[in-house]
């Protein structure tokens, strides 16, 4: 994570909620308010979300009002990103929800502004979702958004992920626009259960992230490891998953990168990414 804590939430993960502030402390019900507002103009979601968030289309809705609105104040995303909040961010996150189980443990590194994390919850109920995340105002805006769109399979952690090694064992760990591979899988295999699953969305440079990381997957014996493209058919562009199947006990059992698209199929190599691909996406803070 690039952004070190201010102040690291307790190991455990049942101890980790997030610090409260006195001014987040009044800020709930305010945010459920905006929660419930129209969206407006530019902000409507297009066809496709109907189909690819379901049931959970209406939470959908109400994030996209809470990120337009608190999201841009509180300067977690850019102003430009209010308009282009569900073809740029919700949709290409939801389409992911096609690599989880139905139950389990999730732990979404880096969280920002909830993206993945938030919204994978809303796409699985029965996932019980932690969001791990250093700063405060980070933190304080997770927790709004979790009472606000009453969601009771979600915790929202203070913490970098490092400092959590050990005290979690979940079955999924994500990010997105967190970290070069080479470092993400160091810190999201330390929160992971024996054969468990990194999904780290990526973009063009995602071939080469991997080439990157072969050490460190070798080290940490990677049972596999393959480039997905899902969503091709819902969403455009398609959404980059880097998947790393941990092994299940001991050894080094890393297997060479596939590069595969959501049905299975190969794909040909991305175009390197401009200088800075590393950091956060544009207009996420």
């Amino acid at each position: 994570m690039s952004a070190r804590s201010e102040n690291a939430a307790g190991k455990a993960a049942g101890t980790g909620q997030a610090s409260r502030s006195p001014e987040a402390e009044a800020q709930p019900e305010a945010a459920v308010r905006r929660a419930s507002q129209p969206e407006r103009e530019g902000q409507l979601p297009p066809e496709a979300a109907a189909e690819v968030f379901g049931t959970a289309l209406a939470k959908a809705r109400a994030f996209a009002s809470l990120l337009a609105t608190d999201g841009v104040t509180r300067g977690l995303i850019g102003p430009r990103e209010a308009s282009r909040l569900w073809d740029r961010h919700l949709l290409n996150c939801a389409v992911v929800a096609e690599l989880l189980p139905a139950r389990g443990q999730l732990v979404d590194i880096g969280s920002g502004a909830g993206l993945p994390g938030l919204v994978l919850a809303m796409m699985c109920p029965g996932l019980d979702v932690v969001l791990v995340e250093p700063m405060l105002r980070r933190t304080s805006f997770l927790q709004e958004c979790v009472t606000a769109l009453d969601m009771p399979n979600v915790t929202v952690t203070r913490a970098r992920a490092e400092e959590l090694a050990g005290s979690i064992q979940a079955d999924v760990v994500t990010a997105r626009a967190v970290a070069p591979l080479d470092r993400l899988v160091g810190w999201a295999s330390g929160l992971l259960r024996p054969g468990g699953i990194i999904l780290a969305i990526k973009g063009q440079a995602a071939e080469e992230e991997v080439s990157a990381a072969r050490p460190a997957l070798a080290g940490l014996g990677a049972r596999s490891t393959e480039i997905l493209r899902v969503g091709h058919d819902r969403v455009i562009p398609a959404t980059t998953v880097v998947r790393v199947v941990l092994a299940r006990s001991g050894g080094k059992t890393g297997k060479p990168a596939r590069n595969v698209d959501g049905a299975g199929k190969t794909v040909g190599r991305g175009r390197e990414e401009q200088a800075g691909a590393h950091r956060r996406r544009p207009g996420l803070a």
